[in-house]
Order: C-alpha cells, then sequence, then structure tokens
C-alpha cells in the first residue's frame, strides 16, 4: 500500500499526546484551513470598512472550527491515524462532528452575502450565484432530512462495516477524499438543524430537535458495535504494527467508545444553541411586537378587549 506521507509507511513509536499534536501537515487541507481564515477575515474587514458589525463571537467560532480541523488533518494525529483505528476515529468525530457545528456558527454564509459586491443590472457576480445555489433544486435535496439523516447514517455503517473503508486506506488519495466526505456529510446534516445561513430546508425549533435526535441512536449504537465486537472488524486495522505496543482489538474498543462518547456532545452543544436561537428569536418577535404597539397605539389590544367585552355583553 502506498501510504506516502503518513504513518503506514513508518514505525511509528506507542502514541503519546505530544506525539500526536507534533506538526505533520496534509498540504490540502493546510492550505485549505489558511485560505479559509483569510478569507474569512477579508470579508469581515470589508464589512467593518463600510461601517458594518460583525459580531466577535461569529469570527471565534469560525477560527476554532478551522483549528479543530488543523489539529486533526495537520499533525501527527493524521499519521497515527492510519494505524490506529482510536486515532483515526478521534479524526472522524471531530471532524464531522465538532467542526462542522462551530464553522456553522460562524456563518460564512450571511458573511459571503453580506461581503460580496452587488453585480450590476444584466451580470451575475459571485454573490448572485451563491444566492442561485442557496435556492436551487440541488440545496434543497442535500438539506432535506430525507437525505441528511440516511447519508449521516450510511457514512457509519456503509463506509466501516464494508470493504470500502480499506480500500479508501489504502492511498493517500483515498484517506484525503475520506476526511472531506467526513467534513462534508458533518456540515449538510447540521446546517439545516443549527446553522445561522439561510437555506431552502429551515423548518421550526421542535422539528430541527427531531432531526438532530433521529440521526444520534444510530450513531450510538455504532460506537457499542465496535466497543462489543470479540475481534476486528477492519482489515485495515487488524495487524499493528509491533512499535506502536498496541492491541488491534483494544483499540478498536477504544474507537467505539470514543464514537459513542462523540455522540452525546455535539448533542448537548447544538441543543444549547437552538435554545439560544430560539430564545433570541422570541425576543426579536416580542420587540417588533411592541414597537407595532407603539406605532398604532396598541390598537391589537384595545381590539381584543372590545372583543371580551362584547363576550361579557352576550352573557348578560
Amino acid at each position: 500500500m502506498d501510504h506516502s506521507g503518513h504513518g503506514m509507511n513508518m514505525d511509528l513509536p506507542p502514541f503519546t499526546l505530544g506525539r500526536g499534536l507534533q506538526f505533520s501537515a496534509d498540504p490540502i487541507f493546510l492550505i485549505g484551513c489558511v485560505l479559509a481564515v483569510l478569507l474569512y477575515g477579508y470579508a469581515v474587514v470589508r464589512l467593518r470598512r463600510r461601517g458594518d458589525a460583525w459580531p466577535v463571537n461569529r469570527i471565534v467560532f469560525f477560527v476554532i472550527g478551522v483549528l479543530s480541523i488543523a489539529l486533526v488533518m495537520c499533525t501527527k494525529l493524521n499519521d497515527y491515524g492510519m494505524v490506529m483505528f482510536s486515532v483515526h476515529m478521534v479524526q472522524h468525530m471531530v471532524i464531522s462532528m465538532l467542526s462542522p457545528i462551530l464553522l456553522l456558527l460562524g456563518a460564512p454564509v450571511t458573511l459571503a452575502l453580506r461581503a460580496l459586491p452587488v453585480a450590476s443590472r444584466g451580470s451575475k457576480g459571485p454573490r448572485e450565484l451563491l444566492l442561485m445555489l442557496l435556492h436551487s433544486r440541488y440545496m434543497k435535496v442535500i438539506t432535506h432530512p430525507v437525505f441528511t439523516i440516511p447519508l449521516f447514517i450510511a457514512s457509519l455503517y456503509g463506509l466501516y462495516f464494508t470493504p470500502l473503508f480499506d480500500f479508501l486506506m489504502g492511498s493517500t488519495a483515498g484517506h484525503l477524499a475520506m476526511m472531506v466526505h467526513f467534513l462534508g456529510v458533518g456540515l449538510v446534516f447540521f446546517w439545516p438543524i443549527m446553522g445561522i445561513d439561510p437555506g431552502p430546508h429551515r423548518p421550526g425549533y421542535l422539528l430541527r430537535m427531531l432531526e438532530l435526535f433521529a440521526g444520534m441512536p444510530f450513531h450510538a449504537f455504532f460506537g457499542i458495535a465496535l466497543m462489543m465486537a470479540s475481534q476486528p472488524m477492519v482489515e485495515v486495522y487488524k495487524n499493528p504494527s509491533a512499535s506502536l505496543g498496541i492491541d488491534a482489538l483494544s483499540d478498536q474498543n477504544a474507537a467505539g467508545g470514543i464514537a459513542w462518547a462523540f455522540s452525546e456532545i455535539p448533542s448537548v452543544l447544538v441543543l444549547l444553541a437552538l435554545v439560544f436561537q430560539w430564545y433570541r428569536s422570541d425576543q426579536r418577535i416580542a420587540k417588533r411586537s411592541d414597537r407595532a404597539a407603539d406605532r398604532d397605539g396598541d390598537q391589537e389590544l384595545h381590539a381584543y378587549n372590545a372583543y371580551l367585552a362584547s363576550l361579557q355583553a352576550r352573557g348578560q
């Protein structure tokens, strides 16, 4: 197998956190992370120069989201992930269930729509093309729960419990494609649920919570299946290098525990974000109602009081 640039070609020493966090960048992800931060920063500067504000908390969320991707793809965690199932599972969980949540809380699409210039009449620029994509039938399909929930589940069972995983792990390109897929699945799953950005599918808050919890039990069961297995289930991790000093089955059980734990952590984060967004939405509605009442002398309240008076008069 050709794993140039990854741990499969080398006898790595036993894993420690210090060794795992040493710099060892995947060039594609390194370039992508740097570009993401630079473009986001440039868009914020454009807004600020014309006098528009952009919340600092969104900047913080986005930058931490990008850094979380760099943490698992631009360090030796990426090398160890090629030879240790447990480390690979950390990569998978972070890049599919933590990074997308943080990136979405940064509202990058909303920022782009506000920062990109409006094209001249009769022409289409980047902003108009982005709007067309957001309103396209394609986006309606890939953000609908009928698509996102099965995709989320299939990315676990259809990958790890079939020969597809071993095939992808057989090359650096396959491993890279798998990690990009994990990130994409996380983004399309969480975007309709808790994303701030506009999208074609955005149900009420209760339905969003139902969408969130529809996928999590399958995720937890996947982790339990790995924890309870009596033999290694993934070919590529069946014979770890002696230099690692690990047992394949124990490492797989640890991977299952990591997958199970990560089914809980993002659920809590997203639930907190949803409750906060719901509260903010109610506050905005209440303020709009108060402003409308101030403008019309609270006609709605007077009309309701008159309605109650008429009911009372009928009952006498």
